[in-house]
């Protein structure tokens, strides 16, 4: 039967990866060029791969080194969203292919039909990188390793009923009698809080 996209999305999203790239300047005028896969139910997120010159056959190679982390979770994906951009090459979608996910290339100039990545991508320019300036490309990869920690282990989200992407402590803990003090750590110099109960 027909239906819209946002009803697809809502109906599949457990089953569903959506990747993209954004870029990021650095303080010397360079660019440099991020992957990410952010699974859309749990919205947790994956670096792909940080580079100063991407190619097809450097994305492809990402796919496969992140089809390698997933290990036999990856066989749970369905689709994959991404959109039409000439660096997702056939070797690319045939990575996802071999895992039994369906690639769905988006619309072109359709941001919408990504909205879940494109939304991350303000979020990390938000909360991490306008605030930050950046050196280089070993600089953003530990930046953005660190973010993505705190991001999926200790960020609330809304959609998620401010649970994290990743399950932790804190609901036991909100259910137990004696909470202790709330210790705060900071996160890249001070940027990011993280909040904990001491024992």
């Amino acid at each position: 039967a027909s239906t819209t996209w946002r009803a697809f999305l809502r109906q599949q999203a457990a089953g569903i990866l959506a990747c993209d790239f954004f870029t990021v300047d650095t303080i010397f005028l360079r660019r440099v060029y991020v992957l990410f896969v952010i699974e859309l139910g749990s919205r947790r997120v994956h670096l792909g791969g940080v580079t100063d010159h991407p190619t097809g056959l450097w994305v492809a190679q990402q796919a496969r080194n992140l089809v390698t982390v997933l290990g036999d979770q990856a066989t749970a994906f369905r689709f994959l969203i991404r959109d039409r951009d000439a660096k997702f090459t056939r070797t690319f979608d045939d990575v996802w292919r071999s895992t039994g996910a369906e690639v769905i290339g988006t619309p072109v100039q359709a941001p919408n039909a990504n909205a879940v990545a494109e939304r991350w991508v303000g979020t990390v320019r938000r909360e991490c990188l306008d605030q930050l300036l950046i050196v280089g490309r070993q600089q953003l990869v530990r930046v953005l390793r660190r973010y993505l920690q705190h991001y999926n282990q200790h960020r609330p989200h809304r959609s998620l009923a401010h649970a994290t992407p990743v399950p932790s402590d804190r609901a036991e803990a909100r259910n137990a009698p004696n909470l202790g003090r709330l210790r705060r750590r900071d996160v890249l110099g001070g940027l990011i809080h993280e909040y904990k109960y001491a024992a």
